[in-house]
């Protein structure tokens, strides 16, 4: 009889558990959760008592346990629990209603220094991209 399968993986810099248990014939149920850092930010509970009485009992809930195992890591990998796993740290803060545009003031051509040169929009945006924490 298979009691479970743990597995360590590595999701977007962190370090997930990912734990599929069987209750047994009495609680016939397979249950999965995820962790990070200790809490669960996953769960998948699936009974099998449709099935108690199916020949080799084991096997079957042996692949029914790989089959939700691996699901949850595929969900996990498509970012499913990203809201979860990774909360913000601080919530937004309130931002006043924009106030009407004036007219344009005319803004003196700024010069960059000898040692700068202009940043073309794709080197802006390149520079945003790669310092953008995913």
């Amino acid at each position: 009889m298979v009691v479970g399968f743990n597995h360590n993986v590595m999701y977007k810099g962190e370090v997930f558990h990912v734990q599929t248990e069987d209750s047994g014939i009495a609680n016939p149920h397979i249950i999965t959760l995820i962790y990070r850092e200790g809490t669960i930010v996953a769960s998948r509970k699936t009974s099998y008592a449709d099935i108690i009485k199916v020949d080799h009992l084991e096997r079957v809930v042996e692949e029914l346990m790989k089959e939700q195992h691996k699901g949850m890591l595929r969900r996990l990998k498509n970012g499913e629990f990203d809201a979860r796993a990774f909360p913000p740290t601080t919530p937004p803060a309130a931002q006043p209603a924009p106030k009407p545009a004036a007219a344009p003031a005319v803004q003196p051509k700024l010069h960059p220094k000898p040692q700068e040169k202009p940043s073309s929009l794709d080197e802006v945006i390149l520079d945003f991209l790669m310092t953008d924490d995913k």
